[in-house]
C-alpha cells in the first residue's frame, strides 16, 4: 500500500530480458536501505525487490505488468519514481494507492500556468475507469487531484516541488503514463454495475 508521495526519483542502470520477464536495476538514494523482498512503487507499479548491492537494486516486471504499464517503454538513463511501502503508523498525504496500474494514459497537452503546470491526460475509457472532479489519480505513482473530469480525459495540476522532484520534469507531450484510478470509486462503481443491473 502507496500513497503516491514520490520519495525520490531513481535512475536506471541496467535492463535485462529474461523470457517474458524484464529485470531492471535502479540506482536511488535510499537503495542501501531496501531489503530483498521489499515492495517498491515504480512509476506507480508495485515492484518487488529482489537483489540489492550499496545503492543499486533489482526488481523484476512480468508480461502482466508490462502489459498495463510505461515500464517497458524505460532505457538506462530514464528516471522513475519511486516510493516504498507506508508504514501502519505514517500519514496518509496523499491518498490510498495499491501500486496495481489500471491501464496507461497519454499526456495530450501540457500549460504552463505561470506558478503551476497543467498536464492533460487522455486514455481508453472502454477499460470502465472513470475519474470525477477534485477526485484522486495516481499519474505514475504521484497522488494527484484531478480537475476538468471528462470522458476518457482529464487535467492535473502541478506545484513547483512536485515538478523537481518526480519524473514529471521529464513529461513531454505523447509520453505514456501509467495510470492508477481511485481504489474507492472503482468499488462503487463495480458495486452500481452489478446491482442497478438487476
Amino acid at each position: 500500500m502507496f500513497s503516491g508521495i514520490v520519495e525520490a526519483v531513481g535512475k536506471v542502470v541496467d535492463i535485462r530480458h529474461d523470457r517474458t520477464n524484464i529485470d531492471f536495476t535502479l540506482e536511488c538514494p535510499f537503495g542501501n536501505e531496501l531489503a530483498i523482498d521489499q515492495s517498491v512503487a515504480h512509476n506507480g507499479v508495485c515492484l518487488t525487490v529482489v537483489k540489492n548491492d550499496g545503492n543499486k537494486y533489482v526488481v523484476t516486471a512480468m508480461q502482466e505488468t508490462l502489459n498495463r504499464s510505461n515500464l517497458g517503454l524505460l532505457k538506462i538513463g530514464d528516471e522513475v519514481n519511486l516510493e516504498r511501502s507506508m508504514k501502519p503508523d505514517s500519514l496518509l498525504d496523499g491518498h490510498i494507492v495499491q501500486g496495481h496500474v489500471d491501464q496507461t494514459g497519454v499526456c495530450t497537452k501540457i500549460e504552463d500556468m505561470d506558478g503551476s503546470i497543467y498536464y492533460t491526460i487522455e486514455y481508453d475509457p472502454s477499460q470502465g475507469n472513470i475519474t470525477v472532479e477534485k477526485g484522486s489519480v495516481a499519474v505514475n505513482g504521484v497522488s494527484l487531484t484531478v480537475c476538468n473530469s471528462e470522458d476518457g480525459k482529464f487535467r492535473v495540476s502541478i506545484i513547483p516541488y512536485t515538478y523537481e522532484i518526480t519524473n514529471f520534469h521529464n513529461l513531454k507531450v505523447g509520453d505514456k503514463v501509467n495510470l492508477e484510478f481511485d481504489i474507492i470509486g472503482k468499488y462503487i462503481q463495480k458495486i452500481a454495475s452489478v446491482y442497478i443491473k438487476k
